[in-house]
């Protein structure tokens, strides 16, 4: 089963630069455990403890996993993953 996952800039010194690799996995956490064996550090910046990181945003084919089933939510071959740290800031 073949997963394309983006990849944001923020991330890409895990994955040697690449926008997109690819990963196998029957729901999210498993994809994110697969990653982890060929862009090691990439998953601790997505995940925190067992649940995704309050300030990354994960879309499953552009819908919002944290509107399906979080870290939980079944992937199927083909689906598309989207990482999207938030960005914050502006002038006071």
């Amino acid at each position: 089963m073949a997963i394309e996952v983006r990849i944001p800039t923020i991330l890409r010194t895990y994955t040697d630069g690449a926008k997109a690799v690819e990963g196998n996995g029957d729901t999210l956490a498993d994809l994110l455990t697969d990653l982890e064996t060929r862009h090691t550090g990439i998953r601790e910046r997505i995940v925190d403890g067992e649940q995704l990181r309050r300030f990354v945003n994960v879309y499953l084919n552009d819908e919002d996993v944290r509107f399906l089933d979080g870290i939980s939510t079944k992937l199927s071959d083909g689906d598309n993953i989207t990482i999207l740290p938030a960005v914050a800031g502006g002038m006071n």
